[in-house]
């Protein structure tokens, strides 16, 4: 499993956690499960996401924005604004396998989380 996430500017790593914790709560699945994390490379210098990563023990890939693109968000997105089809949706399906979202993005305080297959 793949878990995509996008973020509100200046998060912090347990916000990262509890977001991603509440996902896979709701998906019924085990953080043992995620073989990695995905956002956006417009995030890759949010320090809250890379502790949180490293927290976890999985590691986080940042995903050009031309690629992001290429992937239709089921959902609709912030993402806009900055000429993105949305990120946490697309990141998941860029690194998943299947490429099928076993969780439609859903946000939790300042972190949007989805998850793919």
């Amino acid at each position: 499993m793949i878990i995509g996430i996008g973020a509100r500017k200046g998060i912090n790593s347990q916000e990262a956690i509890d977001a991603i914790n509440s996902a896979l709560a709701e998906a019924g699945r085990s953080i043992d499960e995620v073989h990695a994390l995905a956002s956006a490379k417009l995030k890759e210098n949010e320090a809250g996401l890379h502790e949180a990563a490293e927290i976890l023990g999985i590691g986080i890939t940042f995903i050009d924005h031309d690629e992001l693109n290429t992937y239709d968000a089921p959902s609709a997105s912030q993402a806009k604004r900055f000429g993105l089809t949305g990120v946490a949706e697309p990141a998941a399906l860029a690194l998943s396998e299947k490429k099928e979202l076993i969780l439609r993005k859903k946000a939790y305080g300042r972190v949007t989380i989805a998850i793919a297959e």
